[in-house]
C-alpha cells in the first residue's frame, strides 16, 4: 500500500475499520482512540492503551468481553445491555448492575428478559424483534406509547393486526416506516 498518503487518510474512519488493525499498529500516534474502541478487532491495542479507552463504546464492543470483565468499574452498563450481543453471560453474574430498560432492546437477552419479567421495560422491549412470544402473553402490560414502539417492529404485524383498535395515528406513523 505505498501509494496512499498516509497523511491523507481519515484516521477517525480508519481507527473504526476492523481491516486496517496493522496499519493503526504503526501509527498510533494518528489513532481516534473513540473510533477505535468500538474496532472488534482493536482488543489488544485497546488492552495496551487503557487510559485511552472510551468504555461507553468499548462496552457495546462484541469482542470486548473479557476486557470489559477485568475493568468492571468501568463498564457502561447501559451500552453493555443494549448494545454489546455478547454481553449476556456477563451481564447475569452482576444483575444489580444491569440497565433493565437497555437489556429489553438486546435480541439477544431474551432467556434472561423471560426470568425477570418484573424487571422488563415494555417499551423497549415492544422494538425487540426477538420478544413477540413474550409480548403475545403480555399485551395488557403495554399502554398507547408501548403500542406506538411495537408498530415499528418487523415481527410485530399479525399482532397489529389483531388489535388495530390500540392503533394510534403515532402507531400509524410507526407502521408506515416498519420495514
Amino acid at each position: 500500500l505505498d501509494w496512499i498518503p498516509i497523511n491523507d487518510l481519515n484516521w477517525e474512519y480508519m481507527s473504526s475499520n476492523p481491516n486496517a488493525i496493522h496499519l493503526l499498529e504503526k501509527n498510533l500516534n494518528k489513532v481516534h482512540w473513540y473510533s477505535l474502541s468500538s474496532n472488534p478487532n482493536a482488543i489488544h491495542i485497546l488492552e495496551e492503551n487503557l487510559d485511552k479507552v472510551y468504555w461507553s463504546e468499548v462496552s457495546q464492543n462484541p469482542n470486548a468481553i473479557p476486557l470489559l470483565e477485568k475493568n468492571l468499574d468501568k463498564v457502561d452498563w447501559y451500552y453493555l445491555a443494549g448494545h454489546n450481543p455478547n454481553a449476556i453471560p456477563l451481564l447475569e453474574k452482576n444483575l444489580d448492575k444491569v440497565d433493565w430498560g437497555a437489556l429489553s432492546m438486546n435480541p439477544n437477552a431474551i432467556p434472561l428478559l423471560e426470568k425477570n419479567l418484573d424487571k422488563v421495560d415494555w417499551g423497549a422491549l415492544s422494538r425487540n424483534p426477538n420478544a413477540i412470544h413474550i409480548l403475545e402473553k403480555n399485551l395488557d402490560k403495554l399502554d398507547e406509547d408501548d403500542w406506538a414502539n411495537l408498530s415499528s417492529n418487523p415481527n410485530a404485524i399479525h399482532i397489529l393486526e389483531e388489535n388495530l383498535d390500540k392503533m394510534t395515528t403515532s402507531c400509524w406513523a410507526n407502521l408506515s416506516s416498519n420495514p
